[in-house]
């Protein structure tokens, strides 16, 4: 990206990041973290179902089609979406790491317009760690993962614990959440950004 904010950028001491032993394995599909999640989750009708998957290291890839219900201009993606759709596959990066944690600032470049119908192809990487700070990068190309680059984005993610979500969010959401028989499923509902 070009001209990011001092804010994104790591602090001497940053380390590499390192994937949880217990990350899924490359090429794995992440799934949603949460049903309702407006990036992920299968029950949202106008959400993007994005669908991430594990890379090497300390990376994914996602996809997710512009659909006529994201779009802005006539005919193409709102630009609302499209940070949503990186924001969406930076959170992904979580899950390797296996820690919680929320957006904390996200830069975003919009290089190009995404016409309705394409699918939009990303890439994100940690690129560094400190203390409770995540700094990761991504990239959008349409047509596939050699595309035309669309977007990009910077971001920087901050660790947090459980409480989080149960002290901001809303009682009903949380309950049933909290309340999910599926282990894995509970687990996933709070590891990214809300």
């Amino acid at each position: 990206m070009s001209g990011n904010s001092a804010a994104l950028q790591p602090p001497d001491d940053a380390v590499a990041p390192v994937r949880h032993p217990d990350a899924p394995a490359p090429g794995e599909l992440l799934g949603a973290h949460y049903g309702q999640c407006f990036g992920c989750g299968g029950e949202q009708p106008h959400g993007l179902h994005l669908e991430a998957r594990a890379g090497e290291g300390v990376s994914v890839t996602a996809e997710f089609t512009v659909q006529p219900a994201h779009q802005g201009a006539p005919g193409l993606a709102h630009g609302g979406v499209l940070a949503t759709a990186l924001d969406e596959t930076l959170g992904s990066l979580n899950w390797l790491l296996r820690t919680i944690a929320v957006t904390g600032r996200l830069e975003t470049d919009f290089v190009r317009p995404v016409p309705v119908g394409t699918v939009l192809h990303l890439e994100a990487a940690v690129t560094a760690v400190a203390g409770r700070k995540i700094y990761c990068t991504a990239t959008g190309r349409i047509g596939g993962p050699d595309g035309p680059v669309a977007v990009r984005a910077d971001a920087l993610f901050i660790e947090v614990k459980v409480d989080h979500f149960v002290d901001h969010g809303r009682e009903e959401e949380i309950r049933a959440a909290m309340e999910d028989p599926d282990q894995v499923r509970r687990a996933r509902a709070f590891e990214v950004n809300p």
